[in-house]
């Protein structure tokens, strides 16, 4: 039941998709409002997901605007509810929650007690061993039944910008439109802009090629989802534990990447695909990946290709094809590309729904947790090979994108003044040259507010 309020709403709701019933231990982890409990993170990732098509993408605004919301857990004989109070009123219609946002309301409650219980606690994972987080990520993705597709490879990842111009995000829906119609699906960081446009254009290529059974992926992780909520077309959505694991996990499900504009996050995103294909253990895994955009974005892609082959030589481009306002060759390209997906991965008897023979090393895969000691102290010097300094850069780029738009970052931030960055000279004139483009070309800009660099260089 619904209360008379206009703006937020109380309702009682129960499981929509899979969720397995909970013991009196997790519900009481759960309700535990202390340092040791999940409520604090719970409450926060289900708030962003109700708070999916807010007009702004601030989590630290979000959380002042819903601070009285609160969430939960009703127990039944057969089974559990949720009971939210002061919830967002766009989640509801007539009183009734969205049948989608149920769906990835239960999704997080599913994936945070799973991390809690089976990847953390358990002790089954050492998360400081490579291998073995690769296991805890296989583990996650499974739990959320992201790894049941049985058939040929056919998704595509797409990565850019969550508040990327109309003119952009119509180019999104365009080459998503051309996926659709090619048989592919689509997975996503699962929010708006570059995350939405290509699920939206999907969704009428598979209509018209008449695919009942297409696939809408949403990965996203508690640090980011206030400000890139699930968007309504995610159909399977999945929390990872931290930015590292969902960087992973997109790697591992890929078989293709298509790359939009967008601003420092993706940037991080490319720098860290970069350095994992210059690892030499790569050197013949096939990875069909397209960086593209309209005409008017040419100038983008520009700007960060003269950043790769600047700090990372000119080979490392040699893995990206760079298309500019042509999405049906940016399908075809990609349809290619999953036939030598196939074949190797047949050939090499690996899965094709978890690319287990990619090499990924530690340096990708622990969380980097920003502060400004560690983003003084990150080694942005060239004496190192490519794909050590590709990590570090792609650190350099998080804590831009954790000073942006990520809570405890914009806290840190007000407290403390803009984190430091030092380096090889050359490298910190490109990064500022690539920082400067995307406030330029106003990609550092949040909705309804002035940029503010987070960052300063130093000698």
């Amino acid at each position: 039941m619904s209360s008379d309020l206009s703006e937020f709403v109380d309702a009682r709701v129960g499981p929509r998709g899979s969720l397995e019933n909970l013991s009196q231990s997790e519900i009481d982890k759960l309700l535990d409002t202390g340092q040791g409990g999940l409520y604090p993170l719970f409450r926060r990732c289900a708030l962003a997901v109700l708070n999916s098509g807010a007009d702004t993408d601030n989590a630290k605004e979000i959380f002042d605007r819903h601070r009285d919301f609160d969430i939960r857990i009703v127990r039944q004989p057969w089974g559990v509810k949720l009971e939210v109070q002061n919830a967002p009123a766009s989640a509801f219609v007539d009183g009734e929650m969205i049948r989608g946002i149920k769906e990835h309301l239960f999704a997080v409650l599913r994936d945070v007690v799973f991390i809690s219980n089976e990847i953390i606690a358990s002790g089954r994972f050492d998360l400081k061993n490579s291998a073995s987080i690769t296991n805890a990520v296989f583990h996650v993705l499974r739990n959320a039944r992201l790894l049941d597709y049985k058939a040929r490879p056919n998704l595509v990842v797409c990565w850019g910008g969550h508040s990327i111009g109309d003119l952009e995000y119509q180019y999104t829906k365009r080459v998503g439109y051309e996926l659709g119609l090619r048989g592919l699906d689509v997975c996503t960081g699962c929010g708006p802009g570059a995350m939405k446009g290509p699920m939206k254009g999907a969704t009428i290529g598979h209509a018209k090629q008449r695919i009942a059974q297409s696939r809408y992926i949403g990965v996203t992780e508690p640090g980011i989802i206030a400000a890139e909520p699930p968007n309504p077309i995610v159909t399977q959505l999945a929390i990872m534990p931290d930015i590292e694991k969902r960087l992973e996990a997109f790697v591992r499900l890929a078989h293709g990447i298509v790359v939009f504009p967008g601003g420092a996050g993706t940037a991080e995103e490319i720098l860290y695909l970069t350095g994992i294909l210059l690892d030499p253990a790569n050197r013949d895994q096939p990875f069909p990946i397209v960086l593209t955009g309209p005409r008017d974005a040419a100038a983008y892609f520009e700007q960060i290709g003269r950043f790769i082959s600047g700090t990372l030589g000119s080979k490392a481009l040699e893995r990206f094809a760079i298309i500019i306002d042509d999405p049906p060759e940016v399908a075809r390209r990609m349809v290619r590309g999953m036939d030598a997906v196939r074949e190797f991965r047949r050939r090499h008897s690996d899965s094709y729904n978890f690319n287990w023979l990619l090499s990924i090393q530690p340096q990708f895969q622990r969380p980097f947790e920003v502060t400004h000691a560690a983003m003084r102290a990150l080694a942005l010097q060239r004496e190192q090979p490519p794909h050590e300094l590709a990590a570090n850069l792609r650190r350099a780029f998080s804590g831009v994108v954790t000073g942006n738009v990520k809570e405890g970052g914009i806290q840190a931030i007000e407290r403390e003044g803009p984190y430091e960055l030092a380096g090889d000279p050359s490298i910190m004139r490109l990064l500022d040259e690539l920082l400067a483009a995307f406030v330029a070309q106003r990609r550092m800009r949040l909705p309804g507010s002035v940029y503010r660099p987070v960052y300063r260089l130093v000698a």
